[in-house]
């Protein structure tokens, strides 16, 4: 029996789909393959320096020159100074007290007053101790009037001995009579000056020139002279002092002036070092270290005509330690720093900056002390220099140099 003959069947439906897909997963390779390609080109134009340069305006110039704000480096004289803080504190503050018991009759003088060494400030009754001066003063004169009675009596009995008229032993009886009136005069004397004093206490004055301050006991009241609080404090201010530390390892410096006879400037400040109040010398270095704080007092005497320091208020000592003269001076805001370099950006002729590294030294204000690394007239960016790099190329506005400019422009259009 023949066999059936096999005819070739059709493609199918299905590897026609598999194709497709194979061919779609090869174009979407292709094209991720190309992206990747043009990330990293574009990753590797950014990573080069030249290329940012050029974006940032460097010496290839793509979008212009950077403005800044620069300043110029110059030649001055800067202070070393020692920081410290303090308070200020009165030379001499009197607490007025009654030195004799009675009543406060009057007070001559308002609360806050400026008072002057001398002035009547206040009256205790002065009555009994008036009437104690009288009976003292009458004591004095019957003791008197004894004391020269006795020596008239000793006269006439002198007299007498030398005739043999009465015995020696009378005569040195009343020698001896005369010695006890003497000192009972001398005594009634004492007494005399006693109530002499105590009347003059009745009258409270001004030991100090200073201000005053509130009132503590008043009028009508019985004073003691044992109270504790007193009547009224009296404050120095004009001159006044400043109390204030510095550390130990600054102290030798110190001393090394003085003992050189050399006059030290201390300015004091506000709380926030913003403001000079007063400046002042220093006149005493204490004799001790305070072992738990290793600081050492020092007091400043301040002329306070203007009392702008008061009593007690918070300071800020600044004592000037040395004058440098003829230094490289910059501004603060000028200088770079990293965590191991300090340095610039120096503005060379052609208007382009480099780095410069630089030493700095004693910072005063808003200015620094570069020791290396400029020369005065040295134009260095001070603000923008975040938008820099080496070579950048930048428009410099320096603020003085164009008020000096204006000014003489318009001195030589005066001329005209």
């Amino acid at each position: 029996m023949d066999e059936p003959t096999t005819q070739p069947s059709p493609p199918s439906k299905r590897s026609s789909r598999s194709r497709w897909l194979w061919l779609l997963l090869v174009a979407v390779i292709a094209v991720a393959v190309y992206y990747y390609r043009s990330s990293e080109a574009k990753g590797a134009g950014a990573g080069n320096p030249s290329v940012a340069s050029k974006k940032k305006g460097g010496k290839g110039g793509g979008e212009g020159a950077v403005p800044v704000v620069g300043t110029r480096a110059r030649r001055g004289n800067i202070g070393v100074y020692i920081n410290g803080l303090g308070s200020v504190t009165p030379i001499y503050t009197v607490t007025l007290k009654s030195r004799v018991d009675g009543e406060l009759m009057s007070v001559h003088f308002r609360e806050g007053d400026t008072v002057h060494k001398g002035d009547l400030l206040m009256e205790i009754d002065p009555r009994p101790y008036q009437v104690q001066l009288t009976q003292a003063e009458g004591q004095l004169a019957r003791d008197q009037a004894t004391l020269e009675n006795a020596r008239t009596d000793l006269t006439r009995y002198e007299g007498l001995l030398k005739l043999n008229a009465i015995p020696e032993q009378q005569v040195a009886t009343q020698r001896s009579t005369v010695k006890q009136s003497e000192a009972t005069v001398k005594s009634d004397e004492g007494q005399v000056a006693s109530a002499n004093l105590n009347l003059t206490y009745s009258h409270i004055i001004s030991p100090i020139t200073g201000r005053l301050g509130l009132r503590l006991v008043d009028p009508g009241n019985i004073v003691h002279a044992s109270d504790p609080n007193g009547l009224v404090v009296i404050t120095q201010m004009d001159p006044i002092s400043v109390l204030f530390t510095i550390s130990e390892d600054q102290l030798p410096t110190v001393l090394q002036k003085m003992r050189a006879g050399q006059t030290l400037t201390v300015d004091a400040f506000d709380r926030e070092m913003k403001h000079k109040i007063a400046s002042g010398t220093l006149t005493t270095v204490d004799n001790e270290i305070d072992p738990t704080t290793g600081t050492v007092r020092l007091r400043a005497t301040f002329a306070n005509s203007n009392g702008a320091l008061f009593p007690s208020q918070f300071v800020n000592a600044r004592l000037l330690v040395q004058q440098k003269h003829g230094v490289v001076l910059l501004a603060n805001a000028a200088i770079q720093r990293t965590s191991n370099t300090i340095f610039v950006y120096l503005v060379k002729p052609d208007s382009t900056v480099t780095v410069r590294n630089v030493t700095t030294g004693t910072t005063e204000g808003e200015d620094v002390e570069v020791a290396s690394g400029l020369n005065p007239g040295d134009v260095v960016v001070m603000t923008g220099a975040d938008k820099l790099q080496e070579g950048s190329k930048v428009r410099v506005e320096i603020p003085g140099d164009n008020e000096k400019q204006a000014g003489g422009r318009a001195a030589k259009g005066g001329h005209r």
